[in-house]
């Protein structure tokens, strides 16, 4: 990323850096950063997530987005990759080119070492800012565990918390189950 790591960016210059980049980057206050390659199990269950939201909404009015969607969050001025979102209705798009998604209704993470942090902490922070967002997901990749924060009325968000893969996880804003059977199908579980 040498040619980004000096260089003050205006929303603009990123859009146009990026649009014309393989490597996805994140942008927020002038500053822009690569986003870290991903384990083969983030990998297998973000795949394993899409498919069962697929399934389940393949007859609504609702779309699923893999990583490579990029979302502005307008509030903060970032431009992030969750690892999946989905809106229902119409997407609005930021313009033309339809690839910065404004108005998720959901948005999902999988934890990694590197990015849980960020994902718990700041991120989530900037994700709460976007009024369209009602569910956060967060999804660990080294057991069976899935945590997801539900936007209520007052404004405040309310945990809640499912592991085991005999659980699922109720998703209201789309009005879907994530079995954590399906999430974590053929997952290989390092031993501790």
């Amino acid at each position: 990323m040498s040619a980004a790591s000096h260089h003050h960016w205006t929303p603009e210059d990123y859009l146009e850096f990026e649009r014309a980049n393989e490597l996805r980057h994140e942008f927020l206050n002038g500053e822009i950063t690569q986003v870290a390659g991903a384990s083969a199990n983030h990998n297998l269950i973000v795949t394993n997530v899409l498919a069962s939201l697929h399934g389940q909404l393949r007859q609504r009015p609702c779309l699923v987005y893999p990583g490579d969607m990029r979302v502005k969050i307008s509030q903060v001025g970032l431009y992030t990759y969750p690892d999946v979102s989905v809106v229902c209705g119409t997407p609005q798009f930021e313009d033309d080119q339809r690839d910065t998604l404004l108005n998720p209704a959901l948005v999902m993470e999988v934890l990694s070492p590197s990015t849980e942090r960020y994902d718990r902490g700041k991120k989530f922070q900037h994700y709460r800012t976007l009024t369209s967002i009602q569910e956060y997901v967060l999804i660990t990749q080294d057991a069976p565990r899935v945590e997801r924060y539900i936007r209520q009325a007052d404004g405040m968000w309310l945990l809640d918390d499912v592991a085991g893969t005999a659980s699922e996880m109720p998703l209201q804003s789309i009005d879907c189950t994530l079995p954590l059977a399906d999430v974590y199908e053929k997952i290989l579980f390092e031993a501790e």
